[in-house]
């Protein structure tokens, strides 16, 4: 569901795959919630149940840490990563020391800024300015959110963050180009290090949305098909029909095999294959 702006829009080129990580609804509850070493592991199974051969990822928010782990096996049907507001199992703080001082500016602002957005009725992953611009659109995605209240999802976070082991120039292994979407009033992943990751990764792209939360693909949507389906395209093999993969952060990011999925129409000559996913924040 948190991809609805991009599969209407992917599908006439594309076939698309969006998906529930284990834990997240509406695939199967799991005891302790969702476990962030199983991500990687449940993507690589689904890819193989579904025979797909010619694909793209795009990982949001907590779908970087599928993304990235999976990208590091150099999987052969990989042709091309997406890292939207998400950096995954990198560790951050790790950016060279001539950027931290940025990441350090960033941080302060968050952290003042995230309470006050809690306590005005805002979520941290929507922002003030869908609150305001945009009511029923930040609605919606409280909804889509609350899909999964059962369970702490702050725990998950710790977990996630537990995971953050990896440095930058880790991405150097990745066999396939990566663009990076950095949203410019993101709050919960800084988008200052972006630029800061890319410039240790040979052929990695960056791109920057203006005016979005860290939810730019739900608040800013033609921006964020357009950059994204032009790393697609430069992707795209010219006589093979491709495929994409989306990962996010509603919990349809990355998922279990037995998680639904929306499929476009069959792949052919005119049409290519993405598959999305994302999770809740």
């Amino acid at each position: 569901m948190s991809w609805w702006q991009q599969v209407a829009h992917f599908a006439p080129r594309w076939t698309c795959v969006t998906f529930a990580h284990r834990g997240f609804y509406p695939s199967s509850v799991i005891e302790g919630g969702p476990d962030p070493a199983d991500y990687a592991d449940d993507l690589a199974a689904l890819v193989s149940h579904l025979e797909l051969s010619n694909l793209r990822i795009v990982g949001q928010s907590m779908g970087g840490w599928t993304t990235i782990e999976y990208a590091l096996r150099r999987p052969p049907a990989l042709k091309g990563v997406v890292l939207s507001a998400t950096y995954g199992t990198v560790d951050v703080s790790r950016i060279r020391q001539s950027e931290l001082a940025l990441l350090q500016d960033w941080l302060q602002s968050r952290d003042a800024l995230v309470p006050k957005l809690l306590e005005a009725g805002i979520k941290p992953a929507c922002g003030a300015r869908m609150a305001a611009e945009q009511p029923a659109l930040h609605q919606l995605y409280r909804h889509i959110d609350d899909m999964n209240a059962d369970w702490d999802k702050e725990a998950l976070r710790q977990r996630q963050m537990d995971h953050r082991s990896r440095s930058p120039e880790d991405l150097r292994q990745v066999d396939c180009p990566i663009l990076l979407v950095a949203n410019e009033e993101d709050v919960e992943m800084p988008p200052v290090a972006a630029a800061a990751i890319a410039a240790v990764v040979p052929g990695a792209d960056v791109a920057h949305i203006a005016k979005a939360g860290h939810s730019g693909y739900f608040e800013r949507p033609q921006e964020f098909n357009r950059v994204v389906g032009e790393f697609l395209e430069k992707t795209r093999p010219i006589t093979h029909p491709p495929l994409t993969h989306w990962p996010s952060s509603h919990g349809v990011t990355q998922g279990l095999i037995e998680g639904p999925l929306v499929r476009g129409p069959a792949p052919t000559a005119q049409n290519r294959k993405l598959v999305f996913s994302r999770v809740p924040s």
